[in-house]
């Protein structure tokens, strides 16, 4: 044997001694999950399903000769009348006519009982063997209720909706095709002339974006690029002048700074050529501040002048001139710059529209010509229909027959008490199962000598065999007999009822 058969046998061992320890676990949970299994299928009522099936009656139209106009499809036409006959107030005038879900009525809103009976209402296509994929010549309509003739009437009531409806379709398409025919010619003409409107309002809309001017939008886009390319390269030595300007600004200020120092180690700041610097260096900070700021005022001074110092007038500085006229260019440039950028932004919206235009453009050409088309084919049809209406009057159409009439229900359709029950027991089991592994991880006591040698590590020498005493042996007898009657007492009651199941269900 080898190692791994050795390991997966001790596994095996030691589950079953697992199983056999809470041997009552498994088995309670499991007869008394059962047990509540079947107490809730037994108290829940029977229903009761009742069938009908109809076939569908081709009708036989000589096409050589004239197209019928009541040719359907079977799935799309059986579609249209399901959604019909279980409408709403179709199901409302069921409902109140045979009085059903009284109960459910009392605590559920109109839309939430509706919604009850549609699940309890089931039309199902029957294929018949040969036949093409989803293709079929009879249906089946069921309805399942709590009363066996409920059941019934109520599936008489929806199966004959269902050829009333059919009835009335076949009716309605026969009479209004020519009609239909021809004011769907009407309109065709209407459409028509409204997309020629549509045509020419697109291209008035569109100017500038049309595919056609494609070529001209790119020779001016590439022409405003050069602009802006030349705009920006003497945007560029506009600044590098102004910061040449500013330069020679600071240099200034840094030389009358350095007289300003001399003179006020002999002079006092009231001084007139200290003053005069002063004025000076007030001026070349406002240069450099821009144009917004003013020269800071220096106040006139009359008392510490001498007769031979008058007032002198402050003098022009041309670097101002120089740096007006450098900061009005750099203005002019910036906002040729940005009108230059929209202009290449809007040409550019209008190339990358162009696409988009080419597009609806197609769109609405190719709307055009459908409707032209179908402007042809509507012509041909309004002739052909009045054919069809003739034939539609003498020959019979498609209709629906009942072959097997609602029947009464003599056996209960559900619940599937048999295969609940059983799955019952089954998740009872499982549920013991994962309750005893439960119990057993929590008890903390040794089970076996391999877990008492694994949880010391000193090695075990030896083993003292449980001894008991004879009365001990006859507790532990009749222990165990108790626990066979009563584990079989549980089987035979679950037994039992699952046997009551099978005979009630």
């Amino acid at each position: 044997m080898t190692e791994d058969e050795g390991d997966l046998g001790e596994r095996f061992s030691s589950v079953l001694r697992l199983v056999n320890r809470r041997r009552w676990w498994v088995l309670a949970t499991a007869c008394a999950t059962a047990l509540v299994t079947i107490g809730v299928l037994l108290l829940l009522p029977n229903r009761y399903t009742s069938e009908a099936i109809v076939l569908v009656v081709q009708q036989q139209v000589p096409e050589r000769y004239v197209t019928p106009t009541t040719t359907t499809d079977i799935a799309s036409a059986l579609q249209a009348m399901t959604q019909e006959v279980l409408s709403r107030a179709r199901l409302l005038g069921i409902i109140e006519s045979f009085g059903l879900y009284g109960k459910e009525k009392q605590h559920l809103a109109p839309e939430d009982v509706i919604a009850l009976m549609r699940r309890n209402i089931d039309i199902a296509p029957l294929e018949s063997a040969g036949a093409p994929q989803r293709a079929f010549n009879a249906f089946k309509i069921s309805f399942t209720a709590a009363d066996p003739h409920l059941s019934q009437e109520v599936t008489s009531r929806l199966t004959s909706l269902f050829i009333q409806e059919n009835l009335k379709t076949r009716e309605d398409q026969a009479g209004t095709t020519t009609n239909f025919l021809r004011a769907e010619l009407e309109s065709a003409k209407t459409k028509l002339d409204q997309q020629e409107q549509r045509l020419r309002d697109f291209k008035m809309g569109s100017l500038g974006e049309l595919p056609e001017q494609q070529q001209g939008n790119l020779q001016i886009l590439t022409g405003l690029q050069t602009q802006l390319q030349n705009t920006m390269a003497s945007l560029t030595r506009a600044q590098q002048q102004q910061l040449y300007l500013e330069s020679l600004v600071r240099n200034d200020l840094t030389r009358l700074s350095a007289e300003r120092n001399v003179l006020l180690a002999t002079y006092t700041p009231k001084h007139p050529r200290v003053v005069k610097i002063d004025r000076e260096i007030a001026n070349k900070q406002a240069l450099l501040a821009g144009p917004k700021a003013a020269p800071a005022p220096v106040p006139r001074q009359t008392s510490a002048a001498t007769p031979g110092n008058a007032q002198e007038e402050p003098s022009v500085d041309p670097l101002k001139s120089q740096l007006d006229a450098n900061q009005m260019e750099i203005a002019n440039l910036s906002n040729d710059e940005k009108q230059q950028k929209a202009d290449i932004a809007r040409y550019q919206q209008r190339l990358n529209l162009t696409p988009v235009r080419e597009q609806q453009l197609s769109a609405i050409v190719r709307d055009y010509d459908l409707l032209r088309q179908n402007y042809a084919d509507l012509l041909g049809k309004e002739q052909q229909s009045q054919l069809a209406m003739s034939l539609e009057k003498q020959e019979e159409g498609q209709h629906f027959r009942l072959v097997d009439p609602p029947s009464l229900p003599t056996l209960p359709s559900g619940p599937k008490r048999i295969k609940l029950s059983l799955g019952g027991i089954v998740g009872g089991v499982v549920l013991g199962f994962l309750l005893a592994f439960v119990v057993d991880k929590r008890d903390k006591s040794f089970k076996s000598e391999k877990e008492l040698a694994a949880h010391f590590s000193p090695p075990l020498m030896l083993s003292i065999p449980l001894v008991q005493t004879p009365f001990e042996q006859r507790r532990r007898n009749w222990r165990r007999v108790f626990e066979c009657v009563a584990g079989s007492a549980l089987v035979v009651i679950v037994a039992v009822a699952e046997y009551y199941v099978y005979r009630n269900g």
